[in-house]
């Protein structure tokens, strides 16, 4: 296995830090650029849940006979390298990190490979075994299935039963965001510098947008009706920001307009939130042996208003470069890294809270799991069946997503529009004030889209 960087070992603790920007040789050299059938070329994020694919890689190798060169990137950089490799068809990468955001976009332009010939003749990766929502939100509009998950999450209400039965509270297993928006208001400031609850503030279609889009689902709002026409000034809409935002600068974080997920992570550990609503897979680091919260979390279903469920639905999986001339190898290498034994060997590798989970159904069978996992597998488990990335609202709407809006120009309008958010958390603007700004952005990409 080789991994791109200033030295195998260099890029390894990058990788771990989620910190590399660069590309670069291992010991062994080489570079992304051949095509040998027996070299894959993959291009990663590099988030922490890719350590142990590095670490059993070479069993790969040794198995197959292809050896395996990796680029890692951040999240961002990830983004911005794969629309380019995919949409100039370079044949830089054979195999690439693809998300629910891109497969639709990218398959609609005939810039990845269809994975259901290679599934016909690979009938134990089970593909039933995978989440539907999962091969949903992966397949293109043409009903073939671009992209097989790595791991995968929802979203659920995490918080404090030993705050809460102090308080002599009670946490609903379905809860409103009316009874959440009331229980923050009885558990802000429960202990010393506590937050009733913590919610994304930060800018950044991936940030606050994230949650906010969930809250909007709920209350019956959408970006764009079917003819698309921007609703971010509906009712609906207005109504499900006004809560958040009223929710967030009453009871959340301090700080609150610069805090994304990190952030809450690292407050809700410290104990300085009675609540926290965000992704499934962070009950993990919750329960963590090094965690200060380890057993005093609760884990429930995310909060709705008007939908019977709300939880958003994110994976990063592994797709094909149409160009790529290596798909064969490519194949392997993704129904392995895709695969439940891969699960069951990274859990005995470095145990189950460092396997790539949250995508098949029979993970939820595995001991090893259910006990590493045994506080919240459930509701993770209820929240993954429950989560629909073609209807998660009230009315008919032209693009698939949950938490984001599945058309190419949605990162930069989702940027635009979530700083907006930002400033009316921060009390810099109205929320009427935000909204009507954001329409306009809205209503300019929505004019394209009608062209």
């Amino acid at each position: 296995m080789r991994l791109k960087s200033l030295s195998s070992a260099v890029c390894v603790a990058a990788v771990t830090a989620a910190l590399t920007l660069t590309s670069c040789s291992g010991a062994g050299g080489g570079t992304a650029g051949g095509t040998d059938e027996n070299t894959l070329r993959v291009l990663m994020v590099n988030n922490p849940q890719m350590n142990v694919l590095q670490e059993l890689t070479p069993q790969f190798e040794e198995e197959t006979g292809i050896e395996v060169t990796y680029t890692a990137l951040p999240e961002n950089d990830l983004r911005d390298k794969v629309n380019q490799e995919f949409a100039a068809q370079a044949n830089t990468y054979d195999v690439a990190s693809v998300s629910a955001f891109e497969v639709p976009i990218f398959s609609s332009n005939g810039w990845m490979e269809p994975l259901d010939g290679y599934l016909a003749d690979d009938p134990d990766f089970n593909q039933d075994d995978v989440f539907p929502a999962f091969t949903q939100a992966l397949t293109g509009s043409d009903g073939k299935l671009y992209a097989e998950p790595y791991y995968g999450e929802s979203s659920f209400l995490m918080y404090r039963k030993d705050v809460f039965e102090a308080k002599g509270l009670t946490m609903p297993e379905h809860p409103t965001w009316q009874q959440v928006a009331e229980l923050a208001a009885q558990v802000d400031g429960a202990e010393p510098g506590m937050a009733g609850i913590c919610l994304r503030g930060q800018s950044g279609w991936g940030q606050n947008l994230a949650t906010l889009n969930t809250v909007v689902n709920t209350f019956g709002g959408t970006w764009y009706d079917e003819d698309w026409n921007a609703q971010l000034t509906a009712p609906e809409f207005e109504a499900a920001t006004q809560f958040y935002v009223d929710l967030v600068r009453k009871y959340g974080e301090d700080g609150a307009a610069q805090s994304g997920v990190q952030e809450c992570i690292n407050t809700a550990r410290q104990g300085k939130a009675a609540m926290f609503y965000d992704a499934t897979s962070i009950a993990g680091l919750m329960e963590a042996d090094d965690s200060p919260v380890k057993g005093r979390m609760g884990y429930v279903a995310a909060p709705v208003d008007k939908t019977a469920a709300s939880g958003w639905l994110w994976t990063w999986a592994w797709g094909i470069e149409k160009a790529s001339t290596n798909k064969d190898a490519a194949w392997k290498f993704i129904s392995w890294a895709s695969s439940a034994q891969f699960e069951k060997d990274a859990a005995a590798k470095s145990g189950w809270a460092n396997a790539p989970t949250g995508k098949r159904s029979s993970t939820y069978q595995e001991q090893g799991y259910l006990d590493t996992a045994g506080p919240y597998y459930q509701q993770e488990k209820a929240a993954l069946d429950a989560a629909d990335p073609t209807n998660p609202g009230l009315q008919k709407r032209p693009y698939s997503g949950i938490q984001f809006v599945g058309i190419r120009e949605f990162p930069d309008l989702g940027t635009s529009v979530s700083q907006l958010i930002s400033q009316a958390i921060a009390g810099q603007m109205t929320v009427p004030e935000a909204l009507e700004q954001a329409q306009k952005l809205a209503q300019d990409v929505g004019d394209a889209q009608k062209k």
